[in-house]
């Protein structure tokens, strides 16, 4: 059984968060969590934007860095990388053999979730990773890489309503969630907040004694520069932001506040080593630029509504009135109104597809839905699947933008390799 199917073999048991099923099983693989030092990063958006950033500027310092995030895009491999290179099929096999042979005997059957993180801390642990960044899964309190008592930093990125169904019903329950990665008397690196999410994050902090820095975003310099000072007495950073929209100044912002956060512990990064990483950093599938069958064509997983108000922002700053072209499917699980909401605009046509291999909405219930939020669509149709759609709407001239879903994009980017 190869890496993949021995996963899928797990996926039934679905979401369910607690940490017993996970130290249990760490604990039988000797604890490799313990012996990896780790930055955490939470967040409802841009926590993989900023792992990305992180894990490329601590290699550029010469640091054996790994790095584990989630969703994958094409392959599971991409979720577990040292210096920016994945595991390989072979090694994530073997790994994950030697985790589920540990849940033997337990009472509990762990989660895919659950199994792939345990995977990650022991491949970090026997390579010896001078430092891993760790991104949540879901939440935070009871996520599976919440097992750390001792991080060099916990990160929150921002704080919006998405996963509400397990995470509680308001931004203030949310951010509960999230503050649950922050440890007794370790430093906390917090972005923008709303103010019900902050009031509750900044509580947690004092009742912890985190030392905390609250960021604010970069300034853009234009050309696709920034600049951050991180305080009056810090120096200022002038950097290339290699990755698209207005949220990578914010994003940037928390990376460098965070690496400040090491320096201060005695880790030797420089400003140049901070440049270098950054203006090196890939992150795809988030405002990427690619092309279908010779046409141009932006990728962004737009997931949850803010993340769709931040590419609509970034499609009106980039194409001001013109009409755009949508080639979008969502999952049943996610706030299928408030996307829409946020993305159409009068003018624009609609053109929707089921999301592969996944518990998808109807195209056909997004269509009727879209026609209520936006009555003045161009066009809106629901496709029996991708290729369909997407050849629709490059015929026109107008910019098209895929999105609604990274397990959609992460879908594209594989019928794109596979026809390379």
């Amino acid at each position: 059984m190869n890496a993949s199917s021995l996963l899928q073999s797990y996926q039934h048991f679905g979401v369910h968060l607690g940490l017993e099923r996970i130290h249990q099983l760490l604990e039988k693989l000797d604890n490799p969590h313990k012996q990896v030092p780790i930055i955490h990063v939470a967040g409802t958006n841009g926590k993989g934007s900023v792992c990305a950033y992180l894990s490329s500027v601590l290699t550029e310092a010469g640091y054996r860095v790994g790095r584990y995030t989630s969703p994958h895009l094409i392959d599971w491999t991409e979720r577990i990388c040292i210096n920016q290179q994945p595991i390989s099929s072979t090694q994530l096999q073997q790994c994950l053999e030697r985790v589920v042979a540990a849940t033997q005997n337990n009472t509990e059957t762990p989660t895919q979730f659950e199994i792939i993180t345990a995977a990650a801390w022991l491949y970090f642990a026997e390579q010896k990773t001078d430092i891993a960044v760790i991104e949540t899964g879901l939440g935070g309190r009871l996520d599976a890489t919440n097992v750390c008592e001792t991080p060099l930093a916990s990160v929150i990125t921002s704080i919006s309503l998405e996963h509400w169904q397990i995470l509680g019903p308001t931004v203030a329950h949310i951010a509960g969630e999230k503050a649950g990665i922050l440890k007794s008397k370790c430093p906390a690196v917090i972005g923008e907040l709303p103010e019900l999410a902050r009031i509750v994050v900044e509580k947690r902090i004092q009742e912890l004694d985190c030392p905390a820095t609250w960021v604010t975003p970069a300034i853009d310099l234009g050309q696709g520069f920034a600049e951050y000072q991180l305080n009056q007495n810090a120096d200022k950073i002038k950097y290339q932001l290699p990755l698209l929209g207005k949220i990578q100044l914010m994003n940037s912002a928390i990376a460098i506040a965070t690496l400040h956060t090491l320096q201060n512990q005695g880790w030797q990064i420089s400003q140049t080593a901070i440049k270098n990483g950054i203006a090196q950093t890939q992150w795809p599938g988030r405002l990427q630029q690619t092309t279908w069958k010779n046409r141009n064509l932006l990728i962004d997983g737009a997931h949850n509504p803010a993340a769709a108000i931040a590419l609509r922002e970034y499609v009106d700053n980039l194409n001001s009135s013109q009409p755009i072209n949508w080639v979008i499917g969502i999952l049943a699980t996610k706030d299928c109104d408030d996307i829409l909401k946020a993305l159409l605009k009068k003018g624009d046509r609609l053109y929707l597809v089921p999301v592969p291999d996944h518990n998808s909405s109807s195209p056909a219930e997004l269509a009727t839905l879209a026609q209520i939020i936006c009555p003045e669509l161009t066009l809106c149709q629901a496709f029996p699947d991708l290729t369909t759609a997407l050849d629709a709407a490059v015929a026109s001239d107008n910019l098209t933008i895929l999105c609604g879903s990274l397990y959609l994009v992460g879908y594209f980017l594989q019928q794109q390799q596979s026809q390379a």
